[in-house]
């Protein structure tokens, strides 16, 4: 969508002189007279001449200015843009004479509202889609992980519908489904625009993500830390077990291959299991013994 401003290659606070001056200038570079042939002139010409209709009446830039180029295009069609614009006149007071004479070159020639009237009489420009509805999407961990289909009720123009959606696997946070023709009509019921989903992916109690992994905390004893065990851990293709080698770190990570966040091509990344620690805060009197006789040790 064009906007007028740059078409006229002015600011927007521009003033009434100055976006006259500016049409005047780009009118008679890009005239039909001095570009004869040239079809890229020709439709610079009819852009300019859009832009000076709009921009020179004062309620007409005050729509467009409130709703943009993209809101004032729903709202007004070419025959209201070029409504009491006459653009023959305009020309007449910069030199051109009272409209195309015998082989001048006229861009709007067969126009039935009379030597330059509506530039675009016969070649209407499309009535652009409505903007998108967005709505927020609140899918689980596991379903940005691994994928799902979801049945979503969408509420437009008054009316619900039920439609089937896809979340593709390893969807990040807040990127966006569009549903083509999902969103709202135009005014005149004839177009429908997109509906755009923004994902949120919801907190998981025990995993997080990081690239195509997941990472879960595993908390185990000291002596396990020590002489080494296996654990059982939680991943999203169920229950795996973890060897934990003999003198373990805190914070060590161990990896299990393939059970991670899945790609486009349906392979897995890995989890990674944070080992924590557990350092006992109160012993009995016979852990205690034990533990100083380990020490003397010189663990």
């Amino acid at each position: 969508m064009k906007d007028y401003y740059s078409v006229l290659e002015i600011k927007k606070g521009a003033s009434d002189d100055e976006i006259k001056k500016a049409y005047r200038k780009l009118a008679m570079k890009y005239h039909p007279d001095r570009n004869k042939g040239d079809t890229n002139a020709e439709n610079k010409f009819k852009d300019v001449s859009e832009a000076y209709a709009v921009l020179s009446d004062k309620k007409k830039r005050q729509q467009y200015d409130q709703f943009g180029s993209e809101g004032f295009h729903q709202k007004f069609s070419q025959e209201d843009i070029f409504k009491d614009f006459d653009i023959n006149e305009i020309l007449r007071g910069f030199g051109f004479g009272s409209g195309p004479g015998p082989g001048a070159g006229n861009p709007f020639q067969g126009n039935p509202f009379g030597g330059f009237g509506n530039p675009f009489q016969g070649q209407q420009r499309p009535t652009p889609p409505p903007p998108p509805l967005v709505k927020d999407l609140s899918v689980s961990f596991e379903e940005a992980a691994l994928g799902a289909q979801r049945n979503i009720s969408i509420s437009r123009n008054g009316v619900v519908e039920e439609a089937s959606i896809k979340v593709p696997a390893g969807i990040a946070n807040g990127k966006v489904l569009r549903l083509k023709g999902k969103g709202h009509s135009d005014p005149h019921g004839k177009k429908q625009g997109d509906l755009h989903l923004k994902v949120q992916i919801l907190p998981h109690s025990i995993y997080r993500r990081e690239a195509q992994n997941v990472v879960i905390d595993a908390e185990i004893k000291l002596t396990d830390a020590i002489l080494g065990t296996t654990i059982e851990v939680e991943t999203l293709n169920g229950i795996k077990g973890v060897k934990i080698p003999a003198g373990t770190q805190n914070n060590a990570k161990l990896r299990l291959k393939g059970v991670g966040i899945k790609t486009s091509s349906g392979k897995q990344g890995d989890q990674l299991v944070n080992i924590k620690i557990g350092i006992p805060k109160k012993l009995t009197d016979e852990q205690q013994k034990h533990i100083e006789f380990l020490r003397g040790t010189g663990i």
